[in-house]
C-alpha cells in the first residue's frame, strides 16, 4: 500500500512531468511511442534494459536520449571481444606524486550505460558488468566502490547475428528488467525521418532533473498493489512452473520484476494504484526472455515474438 509520504495525490498528478519526456524522446525516436514508454518504465521501476535488434534502428538514440532528458552522465562502450573486466570497472594505478596508488574509476561510473552488443565480449566481462548491475558498486582489489546514482544499463545485442559472440546465459538475462525490440518505424515515421523532421539528441535538452527521477522511482515503487492484483501476478507465475506449460518457469525474481514494471507502468498511465491492464502490458517485456530462454527476437518491435507470456494471459483470468 501507498505510505503516508504519497497518500492522497490525485490520478495524473506524478505523471504529468513525465509527458514531456515522452515527447521529447518521441521527437529523435520517430514512430516508436510504445516502444519509449516501455524503456521510461524500466528506468522508472530501477530496472536495466536489453535491447536486441538489428543496428541502425536506433538503440543508442534511445539511450543518449533519455539521459539527456533527465540530465544524465551517458557513456557508451562497445563490448569487442578484446574488452577486459577492468576496462570496464577500472583500475588502482601507482600515483609517484603521493607514492600511493589510486583508483582511475572504469566508464561503468556513469548514470546512463551503453552497454552495445554485449554479446561479442568475453564471459568474464560481461559477469564484471552484470554484477555491477546486480550490486550498484564493484570492488577492485578488494576495495568496494559504489556506483552513481540513478544507476540504468541499456545493453544491446544483434539477435541475428550470433557468429563470434558469447551469448548470455539465462541466469545473466535474468538480470534485466526488460527485453525489448525496437524494430523498423511505420513507413509514415520513416518518411519524416528521410525528410529530416527528427530531432538529433543534441538537440533535447534536460527535461527533469536527476533528482526528480529518483523522486519518481521512489513514487513508482510505492504504487498500491492490491492483494487481489498481486494474487494475479501469482497466478501468472505459477502457471509458468507448470510441468505441461511450454518455457523455463519464472523465478520469484521475476514475480518482483513483473510487479516493480507494473507499478511504473500505471505511474506512466497517471494512477497511483496497478491494474491487471498494467500487468498485462508489461508482461511480455519482463518474462519473455525468461520463459524462452533468450532465444533471438526478429526485431518485430516491442516484446516481439511474445508467446509464452501470451499464453499465460489467455489461461489466466484477470481480476475484475
Amino acid at each position: 500500500m501507498a505510505t503516508a509520504q504519497f497518500r492522497g495525490l490525485r490520478p495524473g498528478f506524478v505523471s504529468a512531468p513525465l509527458q514531456p519526456v515522452i515527447e521529447a524522446v518521441n521527437r529523435v525516436l520517430l514512430g516508436k511511442e510504445q516502444e519509449v514508454r516501455l524503456a521510461l518504465a524500466c528506468l522508472l521501476a530501477r530496472g536495466h534494459l536489453l535491447i536486441e535488434d538489428l543496428p541502425g534502428v536506433g538503440k543508442t538514440t534511445l539511450a543518449e536520449t533519455l539521459a539527456r532528458c533527465f540530465g544524465l552522465a551517458f557513456k557508451r562502450v562497445s563490448f569487442t571481444s578484446d574488452l577486459l573486466p577492468a576496462d570496464l570497472t577500472g583500475i588502482n594505478v601507482f600515483d609517484p606524486a603521493t607514492a600511493s596508488f589510486r583508483f582511475q574509476a572504469g566508464p561503468v561510473f556513469t548514470q546512463v550505460l551503453l552497454a552495445d552488443e554485449i554479446n561479442r565480449a568475453s564471459s568474464r566481462t560481461q559477469s564484471a558488468l552484470l554484477e555491477a548491475m546486480a550490486a550498484g558498486r564493484v570492488s577492485v582489489d578488494g576495495t568496494s566502490h559504489p556506483l552513481p546514482e540513478p544507476f540504468f544499463v541499456i545493453a544491446t545485442q544483434n539477435g541475428l547475428d550470433q557468429m563470434g559472440t558469447a551469448p548470455l546465459p539465462e541466469s545473466q538475462l535474468d538480470r534485466f528488467l526488460m527485453r525489448l525490440s525496437l524494430g523498423f518505424p511505420p513507413r509514415q515515421a520513416e518518411r519524416a525521418l528521410l525528410a529530416g523532421e527528427g530531432r538529433r539528441p543534441e538537440a533535447i535538452g534536460a527535461v527533469l532533473s536527476p533528482a526528480r527521477l529518483q523522486e519518481l522511482q521512489e513514487r513508482s515503487a510505492h504504487q498500491t498493489c492490491t492483494p487481489a492484483l498481486l494474487d494475479y501476478v501469482l497466478d501468472l507465475v505459477e502457471l509458468s512452473r507448470r510441468a505441461d506449460i511450454p518455457g523455463a518457469p519464472l523465478s520469484p525474481r521475476a514475480a518482483l520484476g513483473l510487479v516493480a514494471a507494473a507499478r511504473a507502468w500505471s505511474l506512466l498511465e497517471g494512477r497511483d494504484h496497478v491494474l491487471p491492464s498494467d500487468v498485462q502490458a508489461v508482461l511480455a517485456p519482463v518474462c519473455e526472455h525468461r520463459l524462452d530462454g533468450g532465444q533471438p527476437l526478429r526485431g518485430g518491435g516491442g516484446a516481439a515474438g511474445g508467446g509464452f507470456s501470451a499464453r499465460l494471459l489467455a489461461d489466466v483470468d484477470a481480476i475484475r
